[in-house]
């Protein structure tokens, strides 16, 4: 019986699209809701900044060990549910309940005893989520060996989870609104219920959705106690034979300057908006800094994806992401001159611009990934999702770590003090250069990277032919 849900003839139901997307809307709420929240440990919990850094970083590095370890074990289960299923509905479990948990923090145990707490329940957050996401995104590369509905699959599933991004921002209101909370923590300790639970349900979707075929008698080596010491050998290999595809570790250095440079400076537009435009005043600021997230991210749905996925068909996929990312650095470059005290709305017409840099990463890469796979199985005859979308999001997730340090080390270093409602001009000024000039050099760096990319659709349509045993095609 064929697997549906590795559609080699290519096309992929519009359904199986949106249930891939609903993951990703879990995959995205979830670091949406963690960029919004994180601020209260600063803003209300008296956090400094060194602990703030320090909650963003191990964590991840935690997952620098466990991403692998999980795409081997994902590529590698004999199982009569598939490979991927049961680990992304577990995973979705796992990480809605920790992700609630992790948010119960009271002001009157004290800022040592909420770090410890919140930094335990962090790495059970993260293990989740690595139980899920791994085998999930393996999921996506799976769906189809066309190499454009590649990226039609990844343009649905960035579509729906985009919306996270939306709706994220608006926690801010919520959680500064006094009528509905009397502080900032109180609103995230409830808040986090409806993100942990309803995440949860939607990461579940895929598992339940997209079906797939008994594995119970394939030729797997499952990591088993009795194997565990040849297993880990494999996953260092595959790894390392993973890494050594220069297509491949371009994908990865790109996505990682581009991400570790966007989200280190990612919390500071709260900042600026509030201690800038506003004076340090956050219920004077209002909605704005809610309006900055909420309408890039609907820029980015409505504008810069469907627009990245035509380019990507017209120009091919390297040079959609070259052009979206040169557009991306124009708009950091607006943002220096139209964050302007008194005229708040100035810095919306910056954000179409600024919008295509994330906007378009996953979009672009994801489906790259993808066509990156299939040259893998060609050279070692083994077809190993896992494995690379571990070390693809090991590459994403490590950069959110690094971004954390940064960020917590800028603070620092500016002179930004969150306990005092006016901040120096020295802190203000050197926050708002590197917004701007730390993502414009992580996006030159990735764009240099990705110059010489060289999976052109031909090149990928010839390796499917391969891979397939399809005749070379007879020139007229």
């Amino acid at each position: 019986m064929e697997d549906p849900a590795i559609v080699r003839t290519g096309k992929v139901p519009f359904g199986k699209k949106v249930a891939f997307g609903i993951g990703m809307l879990a995959n995205q709420m979830f670091p949406a809701a963690l960029g919004i929240f994180m601020v209260v440990l600063v803003q209300d919990l008296g956090f400094p900044g060194w602990m703030w850094g320090i909650l963003f970083f191990l964590p991840r590095v935690f997952d620098t060990f466990t991403d692998p370890i999980m795409g081997f074990i994902s590529d590698n289960t004999k199982s009569r549910w598939g490979r991927r299923r049961q680990y992304v509905f577990i995973g979705a479990i796992i990480m809605g309940v920790s992700f609630v948990v992790m948010w119960q923090l009271y002001r009157v145990n004290g800022i040592d005893y909420n770090f410890t707490y919140f930094l335990l329940w962090s790495f059970v957050f993260y293990l989740g989520l690595t139980i899920f996401s791994v085998p999930y995104v393996a999921m996506g590369y799976e769906m189809s060996s066309d190499f454009h509905e590649r990226t039609n699959i990844m343009a649905v599933a960035q579509w729906i989870g985009q919306w996270a991004w939306v709706i994220a921002p608006w926690f801010w209101v919520i959680m500064y609104d006094q009528g509905m909370f009397e502080s900032a923590d109180v609103a995230t300790r409830e808040l986090a219920i409806w993100v942990g639970v309803s995440c949860a349900i939607f990461a579940m979707v895929p598992a339940i959705f997209l079906k797939s075929n008994s594995t119970v008698d394939a030729d797997y080596t499952p990591l088993t106690l009795k194997t565990i010491g040849g297993s880990l050998k494999k996953i260092i290999q595959g790894f390392v034979e993973a890494f050594r595809l220069k297509p491949f570790r371009q994908l990865c250095i790109a996505t990682f300057f581009i991400y570790n440079s966007f989200y280190t400076i990612a919390s500071f537009s709260f900042f600026i908006v509030v201690y800038y435009l506003f004076g340090g005043d956050a219920g004077e600021a209002g909605i704005w800094p809610t309006l900055f997230g909420s309408i890039g991210a609907l820029v980015t749905t409505f504008v810069v994806i469907p627009i990245v996925a035509r380019m990507s068909k017209i120009m091919g996929k390297k040079k959609a992401f070259i052009i979206s990312q040169a557009i991306s650095i124009l708009g950091y470059i607006m943002l220096w001159f139209l964050f302007i005290p008194g005229k708040p709305y100035m810095f919306i017409f910056a954000l179409p611009f600024f919008s295509f840099g994330i906007g378009s990463l996953f979009t672009i890469m994801m489906s790259m990934t993808a066509d990156v796979i299939d040259l893998d199985e060609l050279n070692t005859g083994q077809r190993r999702e896992g494995i690379f979308g571990a070390i693809y999001w090991w590459m994403v997730k490590f950069g959110f770590a690094i971004a954390g340090l940064l960020s917590g080390a800028i603070l620092s270093v500016v002179g930004f003090d969150p306990s005092i409602d006016t901040q120096s001009d020295g802190a203000i000024t050197g926050l708002r250069a590197f917004y701007s000039g730390l993502p414009i050099l992580g996006t030159l760096i990735a764009i240099v990277v990705m110059w010489n990319y060289d999976v052109t659709e031909e090149t990928a349509l010839e390796v499917r032919r391969k891979l397939d045993k399809e005749p070379e095609p007879v020139e007229a």
